[in-house]
């Protein structure tokens, strides 16, 4: 039997029903409900030349050719969702709750899948639903600190203490700097980035404040979406000052093991803001593999640059924090002492 349901209920569902993504593997890559499996209705060859039809000559033609397409794989189509669904439960989406999944789950409704769901408005709504959560009125906290303070250690930290956390850098698998993307995999498309980010943000009890690291709107090459983003410039501000010569040890601890090479190019990235005699300096020291001073050189550029942005804040929300180490434990319990 094939059912109708809204993204709200569909996520309000514990547990949540397996979901089958049936648009193209181009629209799927580019982002999708996460947990979402991938039986594409049509190849992306395949949907462009169905659109090309149906624009140049009409539906009907279009229609005739979409089922030339699929015919072949209709076996498959059962198959895969037999394999995905969960006592004879499963949920499907297309891109607005339309012909592909609606097609898609009739036909596996009739071949042995007992119930199911097709999300209303599709992947459209999702989007929207996730876009709408950061509206949210949580008490944010945000944590700042110059850069290698460990704010990234110090989250999880807090996290353990039994405070909310979102690791914003961890889902966008980037640093938030010129170095950011070292170790870290490839980071998800923008869009992609806001689906983890709310998939998060969705398990999170608002009556209760979280905890987010200070970042610039971007992070490598994904942004915090700009409702959120604001919320957190008029967040409260817990800003650990830490002696740069504590944070560049830990930044060797952090970078020693990686290529040099990498260092040096992510150097060359700020050259033109550290200046050309420092930006040589850094070099040099990199070269000669000594990794403190090239971390003492960069940090000149990356102090002066955070503590511009945090000027720009209210200070009356901006609660500076002194503290001697990079100790994440440590610093951990500073926060929720000012907090509590």
């Amino acid at each position: 039997m094939v059912h109708r349901i809204s993204i709200s209920d569909y996520l309000s569902a514990d547990p949540l029903l397996p979901l089958i993504d049936v648009r193209t593997p181009a629209e799927y890559a580019s982002g999708h409900v996460p947990g979402a499996q991938n039986i594409p209705l049509f190849s992306d060859e395949e949907r462009a030349k169905v659109g090309t039809v149906y624009t140049r000559k009409s539906q009907e033609e279009a229609y005739t050719l979409g089922y030339r397409f699929v015919e072949p794989k209709l076996d498959w189509y059962v198959k895969e969702a037999k394999r995905i669904a969960a006592d004879g439960k499963v949920a499907v989406y297309c891109w607005r709750g339309g012909m592909r999944s609606k097609s898609f789950a009739d036909h596996i409704g009739a071949h042995g899948i007992s119930d199911v769901f097709v999300i209303e408005g599709g992947y459209k709504a999702f989007r929207q639903h996730a876009l709408d959560a950061f509206e949210q009125p949580e008490v944010i906290h945000v944590l700042g600190g110059y850069t290698g303070s460990g704010k990234t250690m110090i989250l999880k930290k807090l996290e353990e203490h039994g405070r909310q956390v979102i690791d914003l850098e961890g889902i966008a698998h980037h640093k938030g700097s010129a170095f950011g993307s070292i170790g870290e995999s490839e980071q998800p498309t923008n869009e992609h980035f806001t689906n983890l980010l709310f998939w998060e943000w969705r398990k999170l009890d608002m009556q209760r404040p979280v905890w987010l690291e200070d970042e610039s709107i971007h992070i490598g090459r994904v942004f915090i979406p700009e409702n959120l983003f604001e919320r957190m410039r008029q967040a409260q501000v817990f800003f650990l000052k830490i002696p740069r010569e504590e944070r560049s040890h830990l930044l060797v601890e952090v970078y020693t093991g990686y290529d040099p090479g990498m260092l040096a190019a992510s150097v060359q990235k700020i050259a033109k803001r550290l200046g050309g005699l420092r930006t040589k300096e850094a070099l040099d020291a990199l070269e000669r593999l000594d990794y403190y001073e090239a971390a003492m050189i960069t940090l000149d550029y990356y102090d002066k640059f955070y503590l511009k942005g945090l000027n720009r804040r209210d200070q009356e929300r901006v609660k500076v924090i002194e503290s001697s180490t990079v100790d994440a434990e440590r610093n951990a319990r500073l926060l929720l002492q000012c907090v509590c």
